[in-house]
Formats: structure tokens, C-alpha cells, sequence
């Protein structure tokens, strides 16, 4: 089997002072990539800084041969998002690989969430996606090139109680990341989202006993690859949990057709509009999912119509 490496190839990769952020780093750099290691240290929730781990990891890097350098702005402004790019730009005159994993939490169920814990989560993870794409794209399309990988959740795939933000956050992610893949296309660029479950500090205070084991470098693997120029998937969704790997996507039930509807129409034939068992129509948003699903609608419709 032929190594993949990443030699000549810069990566920028957000919130990689600890947890899975340092496995990715860690791994590229191991494997002959140049790493902006970005963290600014935040704590937990995004509130205070409490350390400088992006340098740890960079000295880390050299002394294992490899290069790296340490950024500490914040991704959750639009010019630290572009500080960040630029670290990589003017340290090495281009960027490869964008992987967005910087993340804070906060907690409190919908009718008591605050605004600022709103913003603090949506600012991090969602906005700071956007600010990082759109800082790297030029750059990116300039060289014909790009891989981004950003980060998804089961939060966003399904919702969890008590962290609505994080979940509409990671929801967003998915949809920045399907635009990325559109957009990107035409110019070399490639984006795919990682759904990782891996016992990191954002677990802390919960109960973990039962987990089997979740370290980081079970996910990091997947990441590398997306961020592989072997890589020609965009526009997915993969998930690395505790060993597995699995792709992610969104499917539709063929659904009932009438050339017009009632509410009690709707109300008498809700069973096959949901029928998961029957037909299931699935539009990968690469290269053409929205177009391919109004295309086999409309279609449908003409047809019946015409009977």
C-alpha cells in the first residue's frame, strides 16, 4: 500500500493545542506536512484563556523533525479568521488544507439559553467556519487547489438536550461545507465535514465509564484523508466514532404526488409521505443535489400530470 503524505502541502488547522485538533496536527505533520497549529487557549466554554497549547504542539512538531508554526488568534472574528490564513500565507506562501475543529460549549435548554451563550457557541464554530473559508478561498482558487475539512456533530445530525446552539452550529457547518463543495469544485477545492466522537476535554463532566475506547487518533486518520489530494469525495459527510467509519447523508421517501391537496388529504396519506420502507431518492449536494432534486420532482409531476 502506497504512504500517504502530505510532503510540500500546507495545512491550517484550528483549535489543534489539544484533543483531536493535536492528534490532526500531529498526524499531518508526521507525515511530511507544514502546520499552522492554531489555538488561542480558550478554556472550555470559550471564556477565559487558561493556557498556550499551540505552541506545546508546535514545539512537539519540530522536535520530531517536522515544521509548524503557532497562531493564537481567534476564529471567531473575521480578522482573526484572516490572521490565521495568513500565517500560513506568509509563512510558506500558500495553504493547502483548511481543517476548522476550534469549539467551545455552553449549556442550557432553549427557553433559558442567554444571547451571549448564543453568539459565544455560534461565533466559534459557525461564523468562525465561514470567516476561515472565506479567507482561504481566494488563495485556494488561485492554485486550482484546496481540501477543507470542517466539523460536523451527532449534535447537529440529531440534536442533543441542552446544547441547542451547538447543535444549530454544527447543523450550519454542514450546509457551509455543501456550499464550499459547489463553489470550490470548479477550482480543485474539495470540502467534506468530520462527525468525530472522541473523549475529549469537551466530555468533561460526563459519564464515560461505559465508552469504549475514544481517543482522538482513532478519528484523525479519516481527517487526513479528506484532506488528502488523493481525495476527489466533496460535498460528504463522515462519521469516526470509537473505530467506526461510516458516511452520513441526507435521503428523502419518494413521497405521494397529487396535482393538488386538501389538509385532510395530507392528514390521510401522512403514512406513505413518511413511509421509510418504500423508495428513497438521495442527491449527494456534489456537483448537483439541488438541482437533481427539483429536476426528479418536477419531472415526476409532468409525468403525472400528462396522465
Amino acid at each position: 500500500m502506497t504512504s500517504l503524505r502530505f510532503d510540500d502541502r500546507v495545512a491550517v488547522i484550528t483549535g489543534a493545542g489539544r484533543g483531536l485538533g493535536r492528534a490532526y496536527a500531529l498526524l499531518l505533520a508526521s507525515r511530511g506536512c507544514k502546520v499552522v497549529v492554531n489555538d488561542n487557549g480558550s478554556a472550555k466554554a470559550g471564556d477565559t484563556i487558561e493556557a498556550n497549547p499551540a505552541q506545546d504542539v508546535v514545539d512537539e512538531i519540530r522536535a520530531a523533525g517536522g515544521e509548524a508554526v503557532a497562531c493564537t488568534a481567534s476564529v471567531a472574528t473575521p480578522q482573526g479568521a484572516a490572521e490565521i490564513i495568513r500565517a500560513a500565507t506568509d509563512t510558506w506562501g500558500r495553504i493547502d488544507v483548511l481543517i476548522h475543529n476550534a469549539g467551545n460549549v455552553r449549556y442550557g435548554p432553549i427557553a433559558e439559553l442567554s444571547d451571549a451563550d448564543l453568539d459565544a457557541v455560534l461565533d466559534v464554530h459557525l461564523k468562525g467556519g465561514f470567516y476561515l473559508v472565506r479567507a482561504a478561498f481566494p488563495a485556494m482558487a488561485a492554485a486550482g487547489y484546496g481540501r477543507v475539512v470542517l466539523t460536523g456533530s451527532c449534535s447537529g445530525l440529531y440534536g442533543s438536550q441542552t446544547t441547542v446552539n451547538y447543535g444549530m452550529a454544527k447543523a450550519g457547518l454542514m450546509g457551509l461545507n455543501n456550499v464550499t463543495a459547489l463553489e470550490g469544485g470548479p477550482h480543485g477545492i474539495r470540502s467534506n465535514t468530520i462527525i468525530p466522537a472522541a473523549v475529549t476535554r469537551m466530555a468533561d463532566g460526563l459519564d464515560t465509564s461505559a465508552y469504549p475506547p475514544m481517543d482522538p487518533e482513532l478519528v484523525a486518520p479519516m481527517v487526513a484523508w479528506l484532506a488528502h489530494e488523493s481525495c476527489e469525495v466533496s460535498g460528504e459527510h463522515y462519521i469516526a466514532a470509537a473505530g467506526r467509519m461510516a458516511r452520513a447523508f441526507t435521503t428523502e421517501s419518494k413521497g405521494v404526488f397529487r396535482p393538488d391537496w386538501t389538509i385532510e388529504q395530507v392528514a390521510d396519506e401522512i403514512a406513505a409521505i413518511r413511509d421509510p420502507a418504500g423508495e428513497r431518492w438521495t442527491f449527494p449536494p456534489y456537483p448537483s443535489g439541488m438541482a437533481d432534486h427539483l429536476g426528479r420532482s418536477f419531472e415526476w409531476a409532468h409525468r403525472e400530470r400528462a396522465k
